[in-house]
């Protein structure tokens, strides 16, 4: 042991939530009874979204990648005898950050809770909603505002709590390069900083309490030296940005503070026992440099890319960080890089680099600008369809995937099915029913009296013509929120209400923009597929051959569905794509209307057993049964064999990482579907595959 103080652990948690509140509850504090030091709360995608259980887009989305909180009974549920004035908490929430905070606070007061000791955090990054993971609600103007709001209400009222989360980790799982999610994620701060200090809801002299609490949340790769550097150069751009923008001359306030969820982007179905010492690489990236330390720490689970982790799941990654901090050294030294020719040099030249495309997109009028013009979301989608291209050339290696593919039995997943943890389909069915219950039962009194006391509530329908009168103006809509919450308002009905004032917005796809990233030279794969398609446009006499990809649901995760959109067009083939969050309905009259050859739908939430066998069966209803639907996702073997059986044409998941060879198994499938014969073994492609449509 040194002389020198041993450092205190970085908060540690696992990213969790799910079926119930009740269920959750008794997972947190199970984790916390494990040693996990900070809760960080998944919501489900309606929630994120701001759908009550029983709205139409919220089927088969119900408790499946996070934990339904409709109103404040279910904020009460889910923190039941966690006392919320010791807890320090992470919601993982955007969108609809102030309507969760909100019921926070208020389940936090009904505990007894000083809140202006609340600790915690709400993401609330909606910037990279539009970029890369598709939980956004509203225009950016309007989003931007309830962000600002919610900012200066908690440097007010709760000042130990982070009200904003600026999160680049979605962006390098969209395809961005290091220089690309610095500047972007640097980008996203001024414009809220800027907002903020516009605004004139903090006056000048506290606005270093404001950059105080703004924090960050990243992705920490598997090349973990380029992730150490990353984070020290997002360090000092942070400073100078700080110090020069807005004049923070307090070193303390001007701290680069940031958790990290490592990589999920790099986890792999095939042989997935590999994801492990992956998980430790992308830890120790955010851990070995005490100058570059993350403040908070969760890991993703081994199984990821299968399926929803289990607890057992969960405490090994929770355990790893324990073996780290308390068996090793690590926390006696001062940092161990520091001085390092290699290190400094590779900082430096991203800090040029990264200052360089922040100023480009200054001079586009900003981060706001930059989403609404499609720039930012066109150049992840072309970065990401560069990577993918390395990948399926070999040049970047992936462990069993596409290098050192021969493996034993792997034990763990013998049991494929029992390798991941289920949600009862009964859970959506019986939320719902709850909801219907709390509607009908809440608390309405004749008179708004509101007012901030948490013991007397208005009427519901006089909390939500508040909310939207203040939604109108320019007041900080934070009381009207609480008042909502207090008056047993559900999260549809909040989101509702800004729905009618602010409108909703559909953010750039980025796919008409994006370059070719693979070549079609004699000899290739994707020379070899061109001639498929064109081949089998000319025998079917239709032109071009037409691929709908749709993406049913409330899943945002785009990422795929854009690479296939994308790799679809530059075989040749017309791709309809109208981006994310579509009903069956929509995506069968869509099929219809544009008279495809074939339907390929994406979902990563787990909602593919209740959403494609109804666009099958629309499909079918119209006449239309013959067009091949393929399906692409996370998706359980068992799962896949039952898609089959109702019909579905093929099934990928993330171990078919091939996107050409996917588009040629889709030719091959458009072509058994119509009764053509089968292509000569010469012009034939095996498939192979990864991140699925």
């Amino acid at each position: 042991m040194t002389e020198r103080q041993k450092d205190r652990p970085w908060l540690m948690r696992t990213y969790a939530g799910h079926s119930t509140a009740e269920a959750s509850n008794e997972l947190y504090r199970r984790n916390l009874a494990k040693g996990q030091t900070g809760l960080s709360v998944a919501f489900d995608l309606p929630t994120q979204t701001g759908y009550d259980p029983d709205h139409i887009l919220a089927r088969g989305e119900v408790g499946r990648v996070g934990v339904p909180v409709s109103h404040l009974g279910d904020m009460r549920r889910l923190f039941q005898d966690i006392p919320l004035e010791q807890m320090n908490t992470s919601m993982t929430i955007n969108a609809t950050a102030m309507w969760l905070l909100a019921l926070y606070q208020v389940a936090a007061e009904e505990q007894g809770a000083d809140i202006s000791q609340l600790q915690g955090t709400t993401q609330n990054d909606i910037v990279k909603e539009y970029l890369s993971r598709g939980t956004h609600v509203f225009p950016p103007g309007p989003s931007l505002r309830l962000t600002t709001d919610m900012i200066a209400y908690t440097v007010n009222h709760i000042p130990k709590w982070n009200p904003i989360n600026i999160c680049s980790y979605h962006l390098q799982e969209a395809g961005a390069t290091p220089v690309q999610e610095i500047s972007y994620a640097m980008s996203t701060a001024i414009a809220v900083l800027d907002s903020v200090r516009d605004s004139g809801q903090v006056p000048e002299e506290r606005f270093g309490e404001v950059v105080a609490r703004i924090s960050f949340f990243v992705n920490a790769g598997v090349r973990f030296i380029e992730e150490m550097c990353k984070m020290r150069a997002f360090g000092r751009i942070w400073d100078k940005v700080t110090k020069e923008r807005y004049g923070i001359e307090n070193a303390k306030q001007r701290r680069f503070r940031y958790g990290v969820q490592v990589n999920s982007l790099g986890l792999t179905e095939a042989q997935p026992e590999n994801n492990v010492q992956r998980i430790v690489l992308e830890m120790l990236a955010v851990t070995l440099s005490k100058d570059a330390r993350a403040r908070a720490v969760q890991l993703p689970a081994w199984n990821e890319a299968l399926g929803l982790p289990r607890p057992w799941d969960q405490q090994w990654s929770l355990r790893i960080q324990q073996v780290l901090a308390h068996e090793s050294d690590l926390l006696e030294y001062d940092d161990i890089f520091a001085g390092s020719h290699v290190i400094e040099a590779k900082v430096d030249s991203l800090v040029a680099d990264c200052l360089a495309e922040i100023d480009r997109i200054q001079e586009m009028g900003g981060a706001m600008a930059a989403v609404e013009s499609g720039y930012l979301k066109g150049e992840l989608v072309s970065s990401h369809a560069e990577r993918r291209a390395r990948i399926e050339a070999g040049e970047d290696k992936i462990v069993g995937v596409n290098c050192f593919e021969q493996t034993e039995e792997n034990p763990l997943t013998a049991d494929l099915d029992g390798a991941i943890m289920t949600v009862d389909p009964a859970t959506e069915a019986f939320t719902v029913e709850r909801i219907g219950r709390w509607r009908a039962e809440r608390q309405e009194s004749s008179d708004r009296q509101g007012n901030g006391d948490p013991f007397v509530f208005p009427t519901t329908q006089q909390a939500l013509e508040r909310l939207k009168e203040a939604a109108a103006g320019t007041e900080n809509l934070m009381e009207a929120t609480l008042e909502c919450a207090r008056a047993g308002v559900t999260t549809g009905e909040w989101a509702g209400a800004l729905r009618e004032v602010f409108g909703e917005f559909r953010a750039p796809t980025g796919v008409s923009s994006a370059p070719v990233a693979v070549t079609a030279e004699p000899g290739t794969p994707m020379h070899e597929v061109r001639e498929k398609v064109a081949r089998t446009a000319d025998e079917l006499g239709s032109g071009r051959l037409r691929l709908l990809v749709g993406k049913p649901g409330l899943d945002g995760h785009s990422n795929g569905a854009e690479q296939i959109a994308v790799r679809a067009r530059d075989a040749g083939f017309e791709v309809v794509y109208q981006g994310i969050r579509l009903t069956p309905e929509e995506i069968s009259s869509a099929a219809l209307a544009e008279d495809v050859h074939c339907v390929g739908l994406s979902i990563l939430s787990g909602s593919h057993s209740a959403l494609v066998p109804d666009v099958l069966e629309r499909l079918r209803t119209a006449g239309a049964g013959d067009i091949p639907v393929i399906v692409g996702g996370i998706i359980p073997n068992a799962d896949a064999v039952a898609l089959r059986a109702a019909g579905v044409a093929a099934v990928f998941t993330p171990k078919d990482f091939g996107i050409t060879e996917i588009i040629g198994r889709i030719v091959d499938e458009i072509r058994k579907a119509n009764k053509l014969a089968p292509l000569d073994t010469d012009n034939a492609l095996v498939a192979s595959t990864e991140v699925p449509a």
